[in-house]
């Protein structure tokens, strides 16, 4: 088989440490906030020359926790309930030949750093630490196609409410509390799962969240904060 090498020319540092309650699509939670950090080797400010002129980046990136060997060219898709099988190139299933993922995001600015000039974005959709493979310009008439169609996802899925206790919300930080109402609005929770009762939980922004949904609601019924790695 033939095989090439790719360079990673940077890491995202973001709020989830861990692949669960990571948005299954990026931009579908705009209070989200990341850093993009270069590799020593790409920190050259002149490489980010004019990228400001740009409101929205496409990231290219490795599916790090799904890196494998072996493909499937079916998969089941979340959007079909995660019971019916499609091939693998009609989906964005990080289970795939090459585990590369494509996401849009907006750019909020450069700050410059001890580690160089790092982007701030908005709406992605990566583990904390992906490393990212490139970084493109969106260009709005060539990128965005109003008439396209989006097989058996149309439209972005319906957000479900979320009630977060006033003596919990307090726990977290000002500047994280939308994001995370909008991740769990996007309802985490495996597709074909649907107990009321069972209780779900997921690392947040140093938090770990523990929920459960009934009657499309999100219930947070503890915060606390992360356990450290070596713990769990």
């Amino acid at each position: 088989m033939e095989r090439h090498t790719i360079k990673v020319i940077a890491h995202i540092r973001s709020d989830f440490k861990t692949k669960f309650g990571v948005p299954r699509q990026s931009g579908l939670v705009e209070a989200l906030r990341a850093r993009i950090v270069f590799e020593p080797e790409f920190r050259d400010p002149e490489a980010l020359r004019g990228i400001e002129g740009f409101s929205h980046l496409w990231l290219i990136w490795q599916f790090s926790e799904a890196v494998r060997e072996d493909w499937s060219p079916t998969v089941r898709p979340p959007r079909l309930g995660g019971n019916e099988r499609v091939g693998v190139f009609a989906t964005r299933s990080p289970f795939r030949p090459n585990a590369i993922g494509l996401s849009c995001v907006k750019l909020e600015g450069v700050e410059r750093t001890a580690e160089g000039s790092v982007l701030l974005v908005s709406g992605a959709d990566l583990m904390d630490g992906t490393p990212i493979y490139d970084i493109k310009p969106y260009l709005p008439y060539a990128d965005c196609m109003v008439e396209a169609s989006g097989g058996f996802a149309p439209q972005r899925g319906d957000e479900l409410a979320v009630e977060i206790p006033p003596a919990l919300l307090a726990r977290v930080p000002k500047d994280k509390r939308a994001a995370l109402a909008g991740v769990l609005a996007q309802d985490p929770r495996p597709h074909y799962q649907n107990d009321p009762q069972r209780v779900y939980g997921m690392a947040f922004a140093g938090l770990e969240v523990r929920f459960r949904v009934a009657d499309g609601v999100v219930h947070v019924v503890e915060l606390t904060k992360e356990r450290p790695l070596t713990a769990r």
